[in-house]
C-alpha cells in the first residue's frame, strides 16, 4: 500500500512541478523585461519549484528503496519455496 501511495504522490508532485516551473519561467521573463514586482515574485516561484524538486527527489528515493526491499523479500520467498 505504501508504494502505491508514494507513486500517487509522485504523480501529483510531477504535475505541480510542471506548473511551478512554468510560473517561475513566466515570471523570469517578466523580471527580465522589467515588470514591476516580478523579480521578487520570480524568486519566490523559483524557490517553490526548487522545494518541489527536492520533494520529488525524496519521493523517487523512497520509491526506489521500497522497490529494492520488495525485490529482496520476493527473492527470499522464492529461495525458501524454490
Amino acid at each position: 500500500m505504501r508504494l502505491r501511495e508514494l507513486r500517487d504522490e509522485l504523480r501529483i508532485a510531477d504535475e505541480q512541478l510542471l506548473h511551478l516551473r512554468s510560473d517561475a519561467d513566466d515570471l523570469g521573463v517578466d523580471a527580465a523585461i522589467g515588470v514591476v514586482g516580478a523579480t521578487s515574485e520570480h524568486r519566490r516561484a523559483a524557490e517553490q519549484a526548487a522545494a518541489m524538486e527536492a520533494h520529488r527527489r525524496h519521493l523517487v528515493d523512497s520509491i526506489t528503496a521500497l522497490e529494492v526491499r520488495q525485490d529482496q523479500l520476493l527473492d527470499q520467498m522464492s529461495a525458501r519455496h524454490g
